[in-house]
């Protein structure tokens, strides 16, 4: 549910979209960690001025902590 919600939000904001990939490690039970391959063009896209952008993002998904009861943490790197 997370990972589709944040391949389709994230293909609109950035320039190469085909370069998208989303991956969700489970670091502990209870905590994940989400990321965000992108572009290196798109990265400053998808963080924002001053972190805007993904402070967002995550406070979406922190509203899935309220459904699912697991802690997220993203993180955007560059695709390879």
């Amino acid at each position: 549910m997370v990972d589709a919600f944040l391949i389709s939000y994230t293909k609109l904001l950035v320039e190469h979209p085909e370069d998208i990939s989303v991956e969700i490690t489970e670091v502990n039970e209870g905590f994940d960690e989400i990321t965000i391959f992108a572009h290196s063009e798109d990265i400053g896209k998808l963080i924002g001025k001053q972190g805007r952008m993904i402070n967002s993002i995550k406070t979406v998904i922190s509203g899935c902590k309220a459904k699912g009861g697991k802690n997220y943490r993203v993180n955007v790197k560059v695709a390879k």
